[in-house]
């Protein structure tokens, strides 16, 4: 039998002399000719390479396509789903914390200033009627 090994090397050097002919092939009877020999030689090249690539590792294809369309989708979906989540996000947070602030802010300054106001007046007025009252 045949080592495998031996016969790989041996169709690889071969299509690297048929490459090595089309170059001839182009300089000795024209581009035309010698350009269609070897785009002929290098598609069944890549049949091989294909063929020795599935004969070694049967899920090669698979796994080359799966890292390419998981890479793809997580690019867009990442995309997508962050400026969704963030317009969402954006909007909610500033119509619930907008609303807060208003109540809360309203809230709080109603009671400090009516608080202030309320013991600034007081204390004016007990002056000032305690004054005019003693005079």
């Amino acid at each position: 039998m045949l080592n495998p090994v031996r016969v790989d090397a041996a169709v690889d050097l071969a299509y690297g002399a048929l490459i090595a002919l089309s170059i001839v092939l182009i300089m000795v009877l024209g581009t035309n000719v010698g350009i269609a020999f070897g785009v002929g030689v290098f598609a069944s090249y890549v049949v091989h390479v294909v063929w020795k690539m599935a004969r070694f590792d049967p899920d090669w294809m698979t796994r080359a396509v799966q890292e390419s369309v998981e890479e793809s989708v997580g690019e867009t979906v990442e995309k997508s789903v962050g400026e969704t989540v963030e317009k969402q996000v954006g909007e909610t947070v500033e119509k619930q914390v907008g609303e807060t602030v208003e109540k809360t802010v309203g809230e709080t300054v109603e009671e400090k200033v009516g608080e202030t106001v309320e013991e600034s007046v007081s204390e004016t007025v007990e002056e000032t009627v305690g004054e005019t009252v003693e005079e």
